[in-house]
């Protein structure tokens, strides 16, 4: 067990995350009829320099509004040291189980964090390990440290990579072909830290095209995301559609595992269903969809 003493936890199981800037009344008023998974109340980038301590006086208030329809309450902080240590003081507290990382630098500096929010959950006798870590890379720096950084501690609860800064200094243009790599690369790292791997490939500038936004996050959910933060309320419902099972998927995945469970009882080898031939793997799959629509 790390020396911060948190137990492994499972993987969440969300699929949406809705930015709301903190300091944004009428749109922390609004933001648990949304929708979404998680509320992400802001204090990097929508918030002005000047304006970051009202916007930590402001989190209390706004994380009581938007959880009351049952969403996760997600803070992201900001970067600078002295900045994160003054956001976590202002953001642990009860009503709020996340923080998102920005600019994450590698494994120690999750487990730094990590630190700092064990301080403050026994000063206000939480729970050691109730505020979990989503963590965003966003530097091509940072990007071969991914494995290390979703294993770097157990309140690691999802990771994924900042397209537009990494773009940036990467000197690339977004989009689907320049973040595919990338992209694949968080997958393949969540997955094998057992968190969940946050994202999509594609440009979603235009907010008004949502069955482009949607085709894209079509795709992404074949290439292995499982969920995606977005900034405009319009985007949620396609997100929880497309990352989160079907009805048809639920229901062919329960008579799967049905049909499978009852060769196994008859002593039987092989196990058809619907026309082929299905195996362990293939099994897991439909119990992993099944968990996923809980």
């Amino acid at each position: 067990m790390p020396a911060t003493g948190v137990k492994p936890m499972p993987a969440p199981n969300w699929r949406s995350l809705l930015f709301v800037p903190a300091t944004a009344e009428r749109f922390v008023a609004k933001a648990h009829t949304r929708g979404a998974d998680v509320i992400i109340l802001d204090l990097e980038d929508s918030i002005p320099p000047g304006e970051k301590q009202a916007a930590r006086d402001a989190l209390a208030h706004a994380a009581r509004t938007v959880n009351q329809a049952g969403a996760e309450v997600c803070v992201r902080i900001n970067r600078p040291m002295e900045m994160a240590v003054a956001d976590i003081a202002a953001a642990v507290m009860p009503e709020v189980s996340i923080l998102m990382l920005p600019k994450v630098m590698g494994p120690e500096h999750v487990k730094l964090l990590s630190e700092v929010v064990a301080a403050r959950e026994a000063l206000l006798e939480l729970p050691n390990g109730h505020t979990r870590f989503i963590g965003v890379v966003e530097t091509p720096a940072a990007l071969p440290a991914l494995n290390a950084i979703a294993l770097a501690d157990p309140r690691m609860a999802a990771i994924g990579v900042g397209t537009e800064d990494l773009c940036t200094e990467l000197e690339a243009v977004p989009g689907a072909d320049t973040m595919y790599v990338f992209g694949m690369m968080v997958v393949a790292a969540a997955r094998g830290a057992g968190i969940l791997p946050m994202g999509s490939v594609g440009n979603f500038a235009d907010f008004s095209d949502l069955e482009g936004y949607r085709a894209s996050l079509q795709r992404s959910r074949k290439l292995g995301f499982g969920c995606t933060a977005c900034i405009h309320p319009l985007h949620v419902p396609i997100i929880n559609e497309e990352y989160g099972p079907s009805a048809a998927e639920v229901d062919r995945a329960r008579r799967l595992i049905t049909a499978f469970e009852e060769a196994i009882a008859k002593g039987l080898g092989a196990v058809a269903f619907e026309g082929a031939m299905i195996d362990l793997p293939v099994v897991e799959r439909a119990r992993k969809v099944l968990a996923r629509a809980r």
